[in-house]
């Protein structure tokens, strides 16, 4: 009898000293989304805490070399940029953190540069955006 008490006392104090996992929220909260030139015109719903790493590549094509603008973002209160940079191949990347619930974009401007003499790039600069709704 003495025996089973000490095994019930043990394995009671053991569950109360075990800690317990985080709540699925709290890790969805703390994972990252990676965001690349292909995710444009996407909307995204992402928990409020989610980290969003935008990664644009620069592409080389028929003579014109078309670069990235440092992302941006709109309403702050929903989304908050915590880095942003251009790199030196005319790529660009963005740290950005879900502050708030509501909606907001992301956006980057792409610019063209003519890589062969005589090549005129068009008069249009498209815009990468992506809509977040964020809960």
């Amino acid at each position: 009898m003495l025996g089973r008490t000490l095994l019930a006392v043990t394995a009671l104090t053991a569950a109360l000293v075990i800690p317990s996992a985080a709540p699925d929220a709290d890790a969805a909260a703390l994972a990252a989304t990676t965001l690349t030139n292909g995710d444009d015109g996407q909307t995204l719903s992402l928990p409020v805490g989610r980290e969003i790493r935008v990664r644009l590549q620069p592409v080389r094509r028929n003579g014109e070399r078309w670069t990235w603008s440092t992302p941006v973002v709109s309403a702050t209160d929903v989304l908050n940029r915590t880095a942003g940079r251009t790199t030196p191949n005319g790529g660009a990347a963005a740290d950005i953190r879900v502050a708030g619930p509501g909606q907001g974009y992301i956006t980057a401007q792409r610019t063209c540069t003519p890589t062969r003499q005589g090549h005129q790039c068009g008069s249009v600069s498209p815009e990468w955006r992506v809509a977040v709704e964020a809960h």
